[in-house]
């Protein structure tokens, strides 16, 4: 079809699919962890990072199945029916109503619901680290030698399609998580967002068996992988054998593997240690890399995601992708070959080295915004410790005086005060004082919580207690009201029923999502129905409504802050996203060049896993900082890494700079004229003993 084999859609269609599969799945991966099986944030983050690093630990096994045992075609179909089988029970174990027998809204067995987790993201690593370096070396098998054009093509064809399963997915999947669904109780519908990449992972599978019948299966022709490893195996065994000074030093320990193997083969492998003993750094620019999926998206839940649009924290991944695709062609097009004319030598390690400092930096502006946010975020009471507040609905001012002579406090009419910070031992009473009144409020106060007095002269204070402790989650909000009339009041916002409210009573917090709208508040009375639009609320806030009065049927109600928005906007992500994307297109794409440049041809695929092994590492790495660290701030562990890898970066710019560029093509060319002359001299040696043996 157009010149190519017909083969190679079913390929690209079948790449497509499973990309979205993939990034849909693990866009939305963190918050799953987070917020459906409750898991603290450095727990979630380090099983995060563990997945991704059997994602990339198992690419080794999928291609020494395909080229030493089952060929690519059956390791890519057996590999893929594991692969939707994981997705499928990830799925399954993300559906609330599976175990909540009591029906209120929280799952009952929450084992049973990991369990399926982890069975499911253990089969989809299997699958997608196993096929991930056969699908495209597979496509690149359909064609024959003299479509060298095609082939290229079809590559390009290849990464499209990755890209635009990776882009698709990321917009798709977090708005799917974000609706609500189920049977008994409405939530976020995480089912819905594993769901659709499971069925894509189906469609994949059935798409990739269709078009077996036209596939060229070659057979499996070993692994170059195990001939290297076995190579350095047998050398340092041998060495360690004649370890003794009665044997002669060789030039190089990878010589004494040539009692055994040929000296091609041990020449290609002392080129490609060079090359992986210069990848010993890099697992750490992976290390910050790879945290787009955990903290970053953890960080954007704390943001303000209004664009005009809602725009869920788990879909600012989609930055990274987008400016690649603008970023890729402007470096190639226009950077390089400005610093070209700028007569700089900027050799692919020099790149690599710059792509390391963007990425550190891209952690030290990460690091700002953690700082901006924690300071719009809300202190609650420690262990010992209470918070109250007061709010006076009266009309005249009063002073508060908290007992025993702990501070005195000055409240205006139809005012609140932040919430005030006490020693719960300490704090046992307080003195309500107006203009001819004196009341006297005993408390008994328990640690930890906040409270809300809210007064006024003709009414009994009432003091609340909060029972918030922590700022909502995933940008909802709280919402309450309080009766400022001198009789009950029937309250309802929208269809939520807040119940009748006695005078100066408080109802119950009620859970708000952000919406680009008001809602309706409504007020039922003895005298009739009143009714007002609220005001538009934030991301992650609390408030406290104070129904005050009716004019003409138009409800005036007071607005009391309990709990600030997030002011923060997800925008200010952006810098650190398009810092850590260059550093993403100077260091990989450099990267995977320059070290296919410094292979020899049949040694490709042994760097290609120890790149692969270098994202593992990293992801390793995360998982180990995360696990360990002690520190309670965010912003300093941003700091942390960004540290780490700029003394990594130095580390590498060294080693770098005793690094000497080699070409493998000549070296291959000197083995292989050498090879000719010693075919040569046999075949002339043969002649000789012919020619010999004939005259005798």
């Amino acid at each position: 079809c157009f010149g190519f084999p017909l083969s190679i859609f079913f390929i690209v269609v079948n790449e497509f699919c499973e990309r979205f599969s993939y990034y849909g799945m693990k866009a939305v991966l963190i918050l799953y962890f987070k917020y459906f099986l409750h898991w603290e944030d450095n727990f979630a983050t380090a099983i995060y990072h563990t997945f991704v690093a059997l994602c990339y630990l198992t690419p080794i096994i999928g291609a020494i199945i395909a080229d030493s045992w089952l060929g690519k075609f059956k390791t890519i179909l057996y590999l893929s029916i594991v692969y939707t089988i994981g997705q499928a029970v990830l799925s399954v174990g993300s559906i609330n109503d599976l175990t909540d027998h009591n029906r209120d809204g929280s799952p009952d067995n929450a084992a049973v619901h990991i369990a399926l987790s982890m069975i499911g993201l253990v089969l989809i690593a299997l699958g997608t680290g196993g096929i991930k370096p056969c699908v495209s070396a597979f496509g690149g098998d359909q064609f024959e030698d003299d479509q060298e054009k095609q082939r290229s093509i079809f590559f390009s064809l290849f990464y499209l399609a990755i890209n635009a399963g990776s882009l698709l997915s990321t917009i798709v999947t977090p708005n799917l998580r974000a609706t609500e669904c189920g049977i008994h109780t409405k939530q976020q519908c995480y089912p819905l967002a594993f769901g659709v990449p499971a069925i894509l992972m189906a469609v994949s599978l059935v798409v990739f068996i269709i078009g077996s019948k036209m596939y060229k299966k070659i057979k499996p022709q070993g692994n170059v992988m195990l001939q290297v490893s076995k190579c350095v195996g047998f050398a340092i065994a041998n060495r360690f054998r004649h370890r003794s000074k009665e044997f002669p030093k060789r030039e190089h320990w990878l010589d004494w593997a040539s009692d055994k193997y040929d000296k091609q083969l041990i020449a290609q492998t002392k080129m490609v240690l060079k090359v992986l003993f210069l990848y010993i750094p890099l697992p750490m620019f992976w290390a910050l890399f790879d945290q787009q999926g955990s903290r970053w998206t953890l960080q954007a839940t704390a943001m303000n995601g209004d664009f005009g649009i809602l725009v869920q924290p788990d879909q600012m991944q989609i930055v990274n992708p987008v400016l690649i695709i603008i970023m890729v062609p402007v470096v190639d097009s226009f950077v390089y070959p400005l610093i070209k004319k700028c007569k700089i030598n900027f050799t692919p390690l020099k790149k690599m080295t710059v792509g390391m400092f963007l990425a550190s930096m891209a952690f030290v502006a990460a690091a700002l915004v953690q700082v901006q946010i924690d300071k719009t975020s809300p202190v609650f009471p420690a262990a010992g410790q209470s918070q109250i507040r007061l709010i006076n609905l009266g009309v005249a001012p009063a002073t508060v005086q908290f007992q025993p002579q702990l501070q005195s406090v000055d409240v205006a009419p139809n005012e609140a005060t932040g919430y005030m910070t006490f020693e719960t031992s300490e704090l046992k009473s307080l003195n309500i004082i107006y203009a001819s009144l004196n009341e006297t409020k005993n408390l008994e106060l328990l640690e930890k919580q906040r409270y809300t007095l809210a007064f006024k002269s003709d009414i009994e204070p009432n003091l609340i207690q909060d029972n918030v402790t922590s700022k909502p989650e995933e940008g909802k909000n709280l919402v309450r009201f309080i009766n400022n009339y001198p009789f009950p009041v029937n309250v309802t916002m929208d269809d939520m029923a807040f119940g009748v409210l006695d005078p100066l009573s408080v109802s119950n917090y009620s859970i708000f999502q952000k919406q680009h709208r008001p809602f309706l508040i409504k007020a039922s009375m003895p005298l009739g129905n009143c009714t007002v639009l609220s005001k538009e609320f934030g991301f992650g806030s609390a408030y406290t409504i104070s129904v005050d009065n009716c004019t003409d049927d138009k409800l005036n109600v007071t607005y009391f802050e309990d709990i600030a928005p997030n002011t923060v906007h997800m925008a200010w992500q952006i810098p650190q996203y398009f810092l850590l994307t260059c550093g993403e297109v100077v260091f990989s794409v450099t990267g995977l060049a320059f070290s296919y440049s410094q292979a020899p041809s049949n040694m490709k695929a042994v760097l290609t896993a120890g790149w692969l092994l270098t994202v593992a590492v990293g992801n390793i790495i995360v998982l180990i900082v995360a696990g360990a660290s002690k520190l309670s701030k965010q912003w300093a562990e941003y700091v942390l890494f960004a540290a780490l890898l700029l003394v990594v970066c130095v580390i590498f710019a060294i080693m770098a700079s005793f690094y000497t560029y080699v070409d493998p093509n000549e070296i291959e060319a000197q083995f292989s004229q050498e090879k000719k002359e010693e075919d040569k001299k046999d075949q002339d040696g043969n002649e000789k003993e012919a020619e010999a043996d004939s005259r005798m």
